[in-house]
């Protein structure tokens, strides 16, 4: 048997676990130096004045709805995605109103955002999808037109830029270093933003509606990020440009190879954007998804279906009374197909995927 090409395979090296064993010793592992550091590290990363780190990515947008005052009201946010951008709005009290998606480049379909701001939306949240961000230019036109605030789910762009700018700069921003992330610090989130106001109010939800050692100003709770996980960010923010090199490489690779492969779309990167290529999704056409995944399995590549379900068909959603219908992202749930394009995987291994593949569209 070959050897197994994973989806996905974090990079973890001799600067994370020193960085770890540093924090260990140091005996100080919650809300220390190594937070600031990081936090400080991203904020310039990103272009932002503020970074605040969390437990992980559903609680960075729970606390950023929550810090921008969305208790009620609807939240307009794409159905093609994961849960958490749809649920975190539950969890902050508001209402979400689903849209749906482009079928070109997987992210939130703007005229369908128009038809659906009424006098009750509060907030627009854009999912930068699979690694590539949304058209920020007209969503920014959107929300300052109707008063909305604009929060970026860019819990999959790392780095990801419109015009130059990146992820998490245009709006308040909020990211996820789970695992399979482009950088990971095992669980872990972050909100960027470059409102003062927004900033201390996510600082004191984190923590217990406190930033002075117990002196509650509102009811907060627990959403902090440990010392541990804050120096693995760290050494993995120096790495993260290397690392999204390689994923872009392959994914140009990748897509010389699939070229001539028939009965598929390749991954579209729209202009004046960097995708960051955190999936390198195509679109299988015909029902013939489940032949390349068997042909993927016979030959030890991984793969993902992101997302089997849109969030408006899920049970939780069905149950709540939501009986939306977007087609492109009902469509898209039946066609898209991840292959493994992060920066482990070799040219050759490269090869045996488009292979595979080819093989299965024959």
């Amino acid at each position: 048997m070959a050897t197994m090409i994973k989806i996905s395979d974090p990079i973890i090296e001799q600067e994370e676990v020193n960085a770890v064993v540093r924090v260990l010793k140091s005996g100080t592992l919650a809300r220390g130096e190594e937070t600031k550091n990081f936090e400080e590290a991203f904020s310039e990363f990103c272009g932002v004045s503020h970074s605040i780190a969390t437990s992980n990515g559903t609680t960075a947008l729970h606390t950023t709805l929550l810090a921008n005052g969305i208790t009620n009201g609807e939240v307009i946010s794409p159905s093609f995605s994961f849960a958490a951008s749809a649920n975190s709005i539950l969890h902050a009290g508001a209402k979400p109103v689903f849209v749906d998606v482009n079928y070109d480049d997987f992210c939130i379909n703007l005229d369908d955002v128009e038809k659906k701001i009424t006098g009750n939306t509060k907030a627009i949240v854009a999912v930068h999808l699979y690694g590539q961000m949304c058209d920020m230019k007209r969503l920014e036109n959107i929300c300052e037109e109707h008063g909305l605030v604009l929060i970026e789910d860019a819990c999959q762009a790392h780095g990801a830029e419109f015009s130059g700018k990146h992820a998490g700069s245009f709006g308040t921003g909020c990211f996820s270093f789970y695992a399979t992330k482009n950088m990971t610090t095992g669980e872990g989130g972050m909100i960027t933003t470059g409102d003062d106001a927004v900033a201390e109010e996510a600082r004191k939800i984190i923590n217990h509606g406190s930033t002075v050692a117990y002196d509650n100003k509102i009811l907060g709770y627990n959403f902090r990020m440990t010392e541990m996980q804050a120096a693995i960010g760290s050494a993995q923010l120096m790495k993260i440009n290397g690392f999204n090199a390689a994923r872009i490489r392959n994914a140009a690779v990748l897509s010389e190879l699939l070229s001539d492969a028939e009965g598929i779309e390749l991954p579209a990167v729209m202009p004046g954007r960097k995708h960051v290529f955190h999936q390198y999704t195509i679109k299988v056409s015909e029902g013939k998804r489940q032949k390349v995944i068997n042909e993927l399995k016979n030959n030890n590549i991984g793969y993902g279906i992101y997302y089997p379900k849109p969030i408006h068909m899920q049970e939780l959603y069905l149950n709540l009374g939501y009986k939306d219908l977007l087609p492109v992202s009902e469509r898209l749930s039946e066609e898209v197909l991840s292959l493994p394009i992060h920066p482990r995987v070799t040219e050759d291994d490269l090869g045996r995927i488009a292979q595979c593949v080819k093989a299965a569209m024959r």
